[in-house]
Protein backbone atom coordinates (compact mmCIF):
# COMPACT_ATOMS: atom_id res chain seq x y z
CA UNK A 1 0.00 0.00 0.00
CA UNK A 2 1.35 3.49 -0.79
CA UNK A 3 1.44 6.28 1.49
CA UNK A 4 -1.40 7.84 -0.73
CA UNK A 5 -3.68 4.95 -0.21
CA UNK A 6 -3.01 4.88 3.40
CA UNK A 7 -3.65 8.65 4.40
CA UNK A 8 -7.03 8.06 2.46
CA UNK A 9 -8.59 5.35 3.77
CA UNK A 10 -11.35 5.31 5.55
CA UNK A 11 -13.09 2.44 6.23
CA UNK A 12 -15.85 1.42 9.69
CA UNK A 13 -14.32 1.56 12.73
CA UNK A 14 -11.25 3.62 12.57
CA UNK A 15 -10.72 5.85 15.21
CA UNK A 16 -10.09 9.18 13.98
CA UNK A 17 -9.76 13.04 14.97
CA UNK A 18 -12.92 14.78 13.39
CA UNK A 19 -9.83 17.18 11.62
CA UNK A 20 -8.51 13.77 9.82
CA UNK A 21 -11.71 12.29 9.48
CA UNK A 22 -13.11 14.97 7.31
CA UNK A 23 -9.89 15.78 5.54
CA UNK A 24 -9.64 11.61 4.19
CA UNK A 25 -13.75 11.54 3.62
CA UNK A 26 -13.15 14.96 1.48
CA UNK A 27 -10.05 13.02 -0.75
CA UNK A 28 -12.72 9.94 -1.14
CA UNK A 29 -15.39 11.51 -3.82
CA UNK A 30 -16.31 7.78 -4.04
CA UNK A 31 -17.33 7.58 -0.25
CA UNK A 32 -20.84 8.98 -0.15
CA UNK A 33 -21.95 8.44 3.13
CA UNK A 34 -19.53 8.22 6.81
CA UNK A 35 -19.81 9.87 10.19
CA UNK A 36 -17.82 10.21 13.07
CA UNK A 37 -19.42 9.91 16.36
CA UNK A 38 -17.22 9.73 19.60
CA UNK A 39 -13.85 9.27 17.25
CA UNK A 40 -15.21 6.32 15.53
CA UNK A 41 -15.91 6.15 11.53
CA UNK A 42 -19.11 4.74 10.77
CA UNK A 43 -20.25 3.72 7.53
CA UNK A 44 -23.79 2.01 7.03
CA UNK A 45 -24.68 -0.47 4.30
CA UNK A 46 -27.32 0.38 1.67
CA UNK A 47 -30.83 1.53 2.33
CA UNK A 48 -33.70 -0.71 2.39
CA UNK A 49 -36.85 0.62 -0.18
CA UNK A 50 -38.61 0.83 3.19
CA UNK A 51 -36.14 3.21 4.56
CA UNK A 52 -35.89 5.46 1.68
CA UNK A 53 -39.82 5.87 1.32
CA UNK A 54 -40.19 6.72 4.86
CA UNK A 55 -37.68 9.31 4.71
CA UNK A 56 -38.68 10.38 1.72
CA UNK A 57 -42.29 10.89 3.08
CA UNK A 58 -40.33 13.24 6.53
CA UNK A 59 -38.05 14.84 4.35
CA UNK A 60 -42.15 16.20 2.55
CA UNK A 61 -43.51 17.15 5.81
CA UNK A 62 -40.03 19.19 7.03
CA UNK A 63 -39.62 20.94 3.37
CA UNK A 64 -43.56 22.09 3.83
CA UNK A 65 -42.53 23.65 7.23
CA UNK A 66 -40.27 25.66 5.91
CA UNK A 67 -42.07 26.38 2.97
CA UNK A 68 -44.61 28.59 5.21
CA UNK A 69 -41.81 29.26 7.84
CA UNK A 70 -39.68 31.88 7.40
CA UNK A 71 -36.90 31.75 9.80
CA UNK A 72 -36.55 28.31 9.74
CA UNK A 73 -34.25 26.45 7.34
CA UNK A 74 -34.23 22.01 6.62
CA UNK A 75 -31.55 19.82 4.96
CA UNK A 76 -30.85 16.04 4.74
CA UNK A 77 -27.72 14.03 4.26
CA UNK A 78 -25.38 17.15 6.02
CA UNK A 79 -22.38 16.89 7.58
CA UNK A 80 -22.29 18.89 10.81
CA UNK A 81 -19.55 19.66 13.34
CA UNK A 82 -21.00 18.35 16.25
CA UNK A 83 -18.68 18.45 19.37
CA UNK A 84 -15.63 16.60 18.10
CA UNK A 85 -18.09 14.53 15.84
CA UNK A 86 -19.20 14.48 12.48
CA UNK A 87 -22.82 12.81 12.00
CA UNK A 88 -24.76 13.06 8.86
CA UNK A 89 -28.43 13.06 9.54
CA UNK A 90 -31.07 11.79 7.30
CA UNK A 91 -33.22 14.99 8.18
CA UNK A 92 -33.10 18.07 10.28
CA UNK A 93 -34.72 21.34 10.80
CA UNK A 94 -32.99 24.57 12.52
CA UNK A 95 -33.32 28.29 13.46
CA UNK A 96 -31.11 30.61 11.12
CA UNK A 97 -29.04 32.39 13.48
CA UNK A 98 -30.37 36.01 12.41
CA UNK A 99 -33.76 34.78 14.03
CA UNK A 100 -31.98 33.36 17.35
CA UNK A 101 -31.41 29.95 16.10
CA UNK A 102 -28.60 27.68 18.10
CA UNK A 103 -26.50 26.33 14.71
CA UNK A 104 -24.57 27.71 12.09
CA UNK A 105 -22.51 27.55 9.14
CA UNK A 106 -18.58 27.32 8.91
CA UNK A 107 -16.97 27.06 5.28
CA UNK A 108 -18.79 24.15 3.63
CA UNK A 109 -20.40 22.07 7.06
CA UNK A 110 -23.01 23.27 9.42
CA UNK A 111 -21.66 23.87 12.93
CA UNK A 112 -23.28 22.84 16.69
CA UNK A 113 -26.52 21.16 16.83
CA UNK A 114 -29.48 21.88 14.73
CA UNK A 115 -33.23 22.39 16.72
CA UNK A 116 -34.90 19.24 15.51
CA UNK A 117 -32.73 15.95 13.78
CA UNK A 118 -34.80 12.81 12.58
CA UNK A 119 -33.59 9.96 11.87
CA UNK A 120 -34.90 6.58 9.71
CA UNK A 121 -34.20 3.74 11.54
CA UNK A 122 -33.98 -0.02 9.67
CA UNK A 123 -31.06 -2.04 10.54
CA UNK A 124 -29.11 1.01 12.00
CA UNK A 125 -31.71 1.39 14.92
CA UNK A 126 -28.94 0.16 17.55
CA UNK A 127 -26.83 2.64 16.16
CA UNK A 128 -29.43 5.50 16.11
CA UNK A 129 -30.47 4.99 19.44
CA UNK A 130 -27.34 4.22 20.68
CA UNK A 131 -24.35 6.43 20.18
CA UNK A 132 -25.76 8.87 18.04
CA UNK A 133 -28.64 9.32 20.52
CA UNK A 134 -26.37 10.51 23.03
CA UNK A 135 -24.23 12.66 21.03
CA UNK A 136 -27.76 14.36 19.66
CA UNK A 137 -28.42 14.82 23.55
CA UNK A 138 -25.29 16.05 24.67
CA UNK A 139 -25.06 18.40 22.16
CA UNK A 140 -28.23 20.15 22.55
CA UNK A 141 -30.26 18.67 19.92
CA UNK A 142 -33.81 19.64 21.42
CA UNK A 143 -35.66 17.53 19.16
CA UNK A 144 -34.76 14.10 18.25
CA UNK A 145 -37.30 11.93 16.23
CA UNK A 146 -36.70 8.18 15.45
CA UNK A 147 -38.52 6.52 13.07
CA UNK A 148 -38.18 2.54 13.46
CA UNK A 149 -39.33 0.98 10.68
CA UNK A 150 -39.54 -2.53 11.99
CA UNK A 151 -41.56 -1.41 14.88
CA UNK A 152 -43.74 0.78 13.05
CA UNK A 153 -42.44 3.04 16.05
CA UNK A 154 -41.88 6.99 16.24
CA UNK A 155 -39.88 7.99 19.20
CA UNK A 156 -40.38 11.23 19.53
CA UNK A 157 -37.60 12.80 22.26
CA UNK A 158 -37.40 15.99 23.91
CA UNK A 159 -34.28 17.53 25.63
CA UNK A 160 -35.47 18.26 29.22
CA UNK A 161 -32.66 19.67 31.25
CA UNK A 162 -30.10 18.15 29.04
CA UNK A 163 -31.44 14.59 28.98
CA UNK A 164 -34.29 13.42 26.50
CA UNK A 165 -37.97 12.29 27.52
CA UNK A 166 -40.17 10.51 25.03
CA UNK A 167 -43.37 12.65 24.10
CA UNK A 168 -46.08 11.08 23.31
CA UNK A 169 -49.06 11.24 20.72
CA UNK A 170 -52.35 13.13 21.06
CA UNK A 171 -55.22 10.38 20.91
CA UNK A 172 -55.39 10.34 17.28
CA UNK A 173 -51.93 9.37 17.08
CA UNK A 174 -50.25 13.22 16.00
CA UNK A 175 -47.19 13.93 17.36
CA UNK A 176 -46.67 17.84 17.64
CA UNK A 177 -43.09 19.40 17.91
CA UNK A 178 -42.75 22.13 20.46
CA UNK A 179 -39.48 23.50 18.93
CA UNK A 180 -41.35 24.05 15.61
CA UNK A 181 -44.88 24.75 16.42
CA UNK A 182 -47.57 23.75 13.61
CA UNK A 183 -45.04 20.75 12.94
CA UNK A 184 -47.74 18.04 13.38
CA UNK A 185 -46.72 14.36 12.35
CA UNK A 186 -49.74 11.92 11.60
CA UNK A 187 -48.01 8.90 12.89
CA UNK A 188 -50.88 5.92 11.40
CA UNK A 189 -50.93 8.00 7.99
CA UNK A 190 -46.81 8.11 8.05
CA UNK A 191 -47.46 3.99 8.68
CA UNK A 192 -49.85 3.78 5.33
CA UNK A 193 -47.90 5.32 3.37
CA UNK A 194 -51.06 8.06 2.98
CA UNK A 195 -49.49 11.39 1.85
CA UNK A 196 -52.86 12.88 1.21
CA UNK A 197 -53.39 12.16 4.84
CA UNK A 198 -50.03 13.65 6.64
CA UNK A 199 -50.29 16.42 4.61
CA UNK A 200 -53.57 16.97 5.92
CA UNK A 201 -52.31 16.78 8.99
CA UNK A 202 -49.62 19.15 8.68
CA UNK A 203 -51.59 21.59 7.17
CA UNK A 204 -54.08 21.78 9.90
CA UNK A 205 -50.64 22.63 12.19
CA UNK A 206 -49.82 25.33 9.65
CA UNK A 207 -53.21 26.68 10.54
CA UNK A 208 -52.82 27.01 14.23
CA UNK A 209 -52.30 29.98 16.50
CA UNK A 210 -49.23 27.90 17.68
CA UNK A 211 -47.77 28.76 14.38
CA UNK A 212 -48.93 32.03 13.97
CA UNK A 213 -47.35 32.82 16.43
CA UNK A 214 -44.23 31.22 15.88
CA UNK A 215 -43.66 32.92 12.69
CA UNK A 216 -44.15 36.53 14.32
CA UNK A 217 -41.86 35.23 17.06
CA UNK A 218 -39.01 34.92 14.60
CA UNK A 219 -39.84 37.59 12.42
CA UNK A 220 -39.29 39.84 16.07
CA UNK A 221 -36.08 38.35 16.57
CA UNK A 222 -34.86 38.87 12.68
CA UNK A 223 -35.92 42.51 13.03
CA UNK A 224 -33.87 43.30 16.54
CA UNK A 225 -30.77 45.47 15.76
CA UNK A 226 -27.60 43.21 16.29
CA UNK A 227 -25.60 44.14 19.40
CA UNK A 228 -21.98 45.31 18.27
Amino acid sequence: MSIAEHTTELRPGQRLTRTEFLRRWESRPDVKFAELIDGVVYMPSPQTTDHGTREFDINGLLWTYVAHTPGCEGGNQSTWLMLQSAPQPDAYLWISPQCGGQSGIRGQYHTGAPELISETCFSSADYDLGVKKRLYETAGVQEYVAVIIEDEDIRWHCLVKGAYQLRQPTSKGVFRSEVFPGLWVDERALWKRDAAGLLATLERGLKSPEHRAFVKALAARKAQPKRQ
